[in-house]
């Protein structure tokens, strides 16, 4: 009889580029549409909606533009991240992460230079989709996104003492952190009481409907009620009508930026900003979305929507979108089936605009002030600070350096920084990680698994040859470990005539590790030593290969076991 040959094992297949860039909306659309997803899709929709009409322009005034264009920025962003999307729940619009970075470039480059590095923005995002790269965008450490979120926290929430408090300023306000607290507590005496009661009551209302209501809608509720409050009692305070002369009763026509060369170079910084920050903040969003449903995203697909949105925004004259955490996570918690409850959300909006605006006219800013102080105080994740300063100094480092660097200097200028210093706490850890253990003489139970009992066993065998040295290499063999590993391997190859170096417990190995085997191996040869490498993985043999590391100069075995010279025959008795 006969056996058949063993099969070797089939490797998946890669994804094709139609499969990495279909929207998500299609693939809902194929799974079968029906009226009950189509109904929890509109009433999520609403919901969004209903949170995302005060957010929009609130963060559009913080942003130092016209409350419209955060409107304009929610209803076609939002509307093409769901159409075209890689994630079934996002939610696109303006986000508070991009307060600081809209606000220094509207001061500036102007509107105009605004609109351009947000449409540029979207090319490069659409770049980073089609060159595949959304997957290494999760790669960015984790405390440099808590701390970068938290600075922002701190600097909206400093940018609104103003409103919250009606404060009257002997000049401009100041836009550095360190310049502008002074100039806030120089004007302390110019509170004005109506504005700070409303603020108050907006905060109040938001935080204990969260509370004691969670399921009602609290924005809403407390943009409503202050909105009320100061219209029948006609308090004199700031409203979008008085300042800003109301919201537009429909969309602009759409027009491209100026895309001179010279306009382009000034706000390519600006862009390159946006991009990365919408990039981080949209997969971050899709990442929760997935964790609360089960779900997955296609992140490069995402991307490209992303970017496209991007250029639809800049086209209408909104500003930087991207997909919103809080805004998925609510249409999540609402119901929604797929992407069509971000289509019913951009709807909504448009429906505002076009039939209610006068409405909003009458929204007091101190109102829209209380809401992003809250916004502002959600951003600064107390919790995960007080784990990441607790859990090791390198991580409190990375946290503190992206934080202070986002409220003092800028934000990109802090996600370099912090990354870099992240990547340095990450080297210095893998290298304490990898070391080299001894292995004479070695233990019985070092021998293979199911070996007879009367096998010679290791630590016999190598005690017969104490001129053979065997050494076992473990963790991740790379440069940041390459130095310490080569030299503690010399001195053991100077005090024996065999050096047997085991890697079965070595998963990567980088071309400066190579290169430190390779520099052993020609010592070794010159002083007529002999070098054996066992254990190696077929990537980590492929690694040595190419760098030099091959017989004669030394020699593979599979095992320890192999390596070892034989054992001398016992005499006879």
């Amino acid at each position: 009889m006969t056996s058949s040959p063993p099969t070797r094992p089939v490797a998946p297949s890669q994804p094709g580029f139609i499969e990495l860039f279909t929207p998500k909306l299609i693939t809902v659309l194929r799974e079968g549409y029906r009226w009950p997803h189509l109904r929890a899709d509109a009433l999520a929709g609403l919901s969004v909606a209903i949170v995302a009409l005060p957010l929009s322009t609130a963060i559009a005034i913080a942003s130092g533009v016209t409350p419209d264009r955060g409107l304009y920025t929610a209803i076609v962003g939002g509307l093409l991240i769901s159409l075209l999307g890689g994630s079934r729940f996002q939610i696109g619009g303006p986000a508070g992460a991009f307060i600081v970075l809209v606000a220094t470039t509207v001061h500036t480059h102007g509107l105009d230079g605004l609109l351009l590095a947000v449409f540029l923005s979207g090319l490069l995002l659409m770049a980073l989709g089609f060159l595949r790269l959304g997957t290494y965008v999760k790669y960015l450490p984790y405390p440099v996104t808590i701390g970068f979120t938290a600075g922002i926290g701190v600097i909206i929430f400093t940018s609104q003492i103003k409103e919250l408090l009606g404060l009257t300023l002997a000049g401009p306000e100041p836009g550095p952190f360190l310049e502008k607290l002074p100039a806030l507590w120089a004007a302390l005496p110019t509170v004005h009481l109506p504005t700070l009661g409303l603020s108050a009551l907006t905060i109040a209302l938001l935080v204990g409907l969260k509370r004691w209501r969670p399921h009602w809608p609290g924005l809403l509720i407390a943009i409503a009620l202050t909105s009320a409050l100061a219209a029948v009692f006609n308090l004199p305070v700031e409203t979008i009508g008085s300042r800003f002369g109301g919201i537009p009763t429909g969309l602009p026509a759409p027009h491209l930026p100026d895309l001179s060369w010279a306009k382009v170079q000034a706000v390519m910084p600006a862009a390159v900003s946006f991009a990365l920050l919408g990039a981080i903040e949209s997969l971050l969003s899709a990442v929760v979305a997935d964790s609360m449903t089960g779900r997955n995203h296609r992140s490069n697909c995402e991307l490209v929507a992303q970017g496209i949105a991007n250029m639809g925004s800049s086209v209408f004259g909104g500003i930087c979108v991207t997909g919103t955490i809080a805004r998925t996570a609510t249409n999540v918690r609402a119901g929604a089936h797929g992407p069509m409850a971000g289509v019913f959300h951009a709807l909504t909006l448009l429906a505002f605009i076009l039939v209610a605006a006068p409405l909003g006219d009458r929204i007091p800013l101190a109102a829209l002030a209380g809401v992003l102080a809250i916004l502002a105080w959600n951003m600064v994740e107390r919790h995960a600070i007080t784990t990441l300063v607790r859990a090791s100094w390198g991580d409190a480092v990375v946290l503190l350096a992206t934080l202070g660097l986002t409220v003092l200097r800028d934000l990109t200028e802090a996600i370099l920084i912090g990354f870099a210093l992240g990547a340095l706490v990450f080297i210095r850890r893998m290298s304490q990680a990898t070391e080299v253990e001894a292995l004479t003489p070695l233990i019985p139970g070092d021998r293979a698994d199911g070996a007879p009992a009367e096998r010679t066993p290791y630590d016999a065998r190598a005690a017969q040859n104490r001129s053979v040295a065997v050494y076992r290499i473990t963790g991740a063999f790379f440069f940041g470990a390459a130095a310490s590993v080569g030299s503690a391997l010399e001195r053991i190859a100077d005090a024996h005539s065999t050096l047997i170096i085991d890697f079965s417990a070595v998963p990567f190995l980088d071309s400066t590790a190579a290169k430190t085997i390779e520099g052993l191996a020609q010592k070794a040869e010159r002083r007529g030593r002999t070098l054996v490498l066992t254990g190696a993985s077929i990537p980590v043999r492929r690694a040595l290969l190419a760098h030099g590391v091959r017989p004669p100069l030394v020699t593979f075995a599979p095992s320890i076991e192999d390596a070892l010279p034989p054992a001398p025959e016992a005499a006879a008795p």
